[in-house]
């Protein structure tokens, strides 16, 4: 076994450990009542996840949020990566259009709700929240992956006679691949949190919907199996990612 397989190995056995020991401390307080009705145990929490009766409410909530974090990822990565080419390739526009995409970064979601629900409707706006936290990531590691090429390869192209479009497409994507691949990777959970916040907001159904239903009518089981739900979805999104960004690493690093 290499070093780096040990490693990895080890970090692997640290990690289930330290949910193991979360799980279980969770189960611990939860059926003690230290913290109150308000913490109900795992167990609990799981047999009401696992419940069939539940499982159309589930499934209504989830299919919602996911239709909602689809439209909105894939219209922020079509956004990002656009701005980031205009950017790289316009260089004069690169300053505006950096400060642009740091002002929207900077703005709260939740502030940004009323105003979306205003403009696009309240179906639209968790879509259009989980847009503005994709774009942001993915401009920042498209414009950071553009310029990660070596400068001989540069070179290499000028001297073959390549012009402007052959070296973005032979030597500046393909250089940017990998770092897009981590900025991909980590906005699959800021997407789901702009849905989530959109949703709170008057969305008709989703799993945000469900979470503030739960909570002002005091279920609190069925409040912590949403919420339970909607961190397995943004870890199973972030893991299946993760395989992406590894596999672009491979090939083009």
């Amino acid at each position: 076994m290499s070093p780096a397989q040990a490693e990895r190995l080890r970090g692997l056995a640290l990690g289930g450990l330290g949910i193991a020991l979360f799980l279980g401390t969770w189960e611990v307080v939860g059926r003690e009542r230290l913290l109150g009705l308000s913490w109900p145990a795992l167990s609990d929490v799981l047999a009401l996840l696992l419940n069939p009766a539940r499982w159309p409410l589930y499934q209504r909530a989830l299919s919602a949020s996911l239709a909602a974090l689809g439209l909105g990822y894939a219209a922020g990565l079509g956004a990002g990566l656009g701005t980031a080419l205009l950017a790289h390739a316009a260089r004069p526009l690169r300053p505006g259009l950096e400060t642009l995409a740091a002002v929207i970064h900077a703005i709260p979601a939740i502030a940004l709700a009323p105003v979306m629900i205003l403009l696009l409707g309240r179906e639209v706006t968790p879509a259009a929240l989980a847009g503005l936290a994709t774009f942001f990531i993915i401009y920042v590691s498209a414009s950071s992956g553009l310029g990660a090429a070596a400068p001989v390869l540069h070179d290499l192209i000028r001297v073959l006679g390549g012009g402007r479009v052959a070296r973005l497409w032979r030597v500046e994507l393909p250089a940017a691949l990998p770092v897009l691949g981590s900025g991909l990777r980590m906005a699959a959970p800021a997407a789901l949190i702009g849905v989530l916040i959109g949703e709170w907001f008057g969305a008709p159904r989703g799993l945000g919907v469900l979470i503030i239903n739960a909570m002002q009518n005091f279920q609190i089981p069925l409040l912590w199996s949403a919420v339970l739900l909607a961190v397995l979805v943004s870890l199973v999104l972030y893991g299946l990612l993760g395989l992406v960004q590894h596999a672009l690493a491979r090939r083009f690093r």
